[in-house]
């Protein structure tokens, strides 16, 4: 019999590329917000009961990051009590929960890596707001796997990778940040990830907590705009626009951005064995889907 896994988030980029995902013994059934708003707690409720998972995987969150630090109640809501409310729902109905979070719970000031046991302290409202979540889910819910990720991109939503290719349609030049440091990750390799991680546990050999999972290569969004770019005009035969690296100083935005967001991926891959993806490979396909 299939596994079944329930996602919240459908609207979302991991959300909807676990929609789009086709596993050999997994079926997914994926709910977006008009279904299953997380911030009323008997709708949410409701989904579970109604499709009866295996397991949950949790991928709606609030992420206009600059957004949060004037809205810091919305942000709130989803990515805490949001979180909670899943849960809950999960904890009545005895069901496993993989948790999606990100790199911003942590400072930046960091000169290596993030480990899982590192301290955490959000420069910003959103980076709190997922913490929050973070914290609710594991108060609540032993039986949790919270897969924090990085720098998240696809062909569907909101991402840096659209919003470059967007912005050098329209300017000959582009100063990108180069001072701040990540790994950029695919929505789809993180699906992937996530059914891996459902499979283990399914079979009874999860571990719980906490864990990393991250592209493999670190890049500043400067060199991330470079691969952009190179990939684009291969595709497109046009010459992308010039770009020029500054500094965040230079690039003044409402939330403070973490400088160093590199996740270390060797846990994941010790418990789970599954590696930190490569986002050169899933942004050649990213663009291929995009120019097509």
């Amino acid at each position: 019999m299939a596994m079944r896994i329930l996602v919240f988030g459908a609207g979302g980029q991991v959300g909807h590329a676990l929609a789009r995902l086709r596993a050999p013994g997994v079926e997914i059934a994926a709910v977006a917000r008009a279904e299953a708003d997380l911030t009323d707690a008997d709708a949410v409720r409701r989904a579970v009961e109604r499709h009866r998972p295996d397991i949950v995987v949790n991928a709606a969150a609030y992420t206009a990051v600059d957004r949060a630090e004037d809205e810091p109640e919305a942000a709130f809501a989803v990515n805490c009590d949001g979180a909670w409310h899943v849960a809950q729902a999960c904890a009545a109905l005895d069901r496993p929960l993989i948790h999606i979070s990100t790199d911003y719970v942590f400072d930046g000031a960091k000169p290596a890596p993030y480990a899982e046991s590192d301290p955490v302290r959000p420069l910003n409202v959103y980076g709190s707001s997922k913490l929050a979540g973070e914290r609710a889910v594991a108060e609540t819910l032993e039986r949790h796997v919270t897969l924090r990720t990085s720098w998240v991109f696809g062909s569907h939503g909101g991402n840096f990778v659209k919003t470059m290719l967007r912005l050098g349609a329209q300017r000959p030049e582009l100063g990108i940040v180069a001072d701040q440091i990540g790994c950029p990750t695919g929505a789809e390799d993180i699906a992937v990830a996530a059914v891996s991680v459902a499979r283990r546990v399914a079979a009874g050999q999860g571990s719980w907590g906490v864990h990393h999972f991250s592209g493999g290569e670190a890049v500043s969004w400067f060199g991330f705009a470079e691969a952009i770019f190179a990939g684009w005009s291969g595709l497109s035969g046009r010459p992308g626009p010039r770009l020029r690296p500054i500094g965040t100083a230079d690039y003044p935005v409402r939330a403070r951005r973490p400088a160093n967001s590199r996740l270390d991926c060797s846990l994941i891959a010790e418990r789970y064995g599954i590696d930190a993806a490569n986002w050169r490979a899933t942004l050649a396909r990213t663009l291929a889907r995009l120019h097509e």
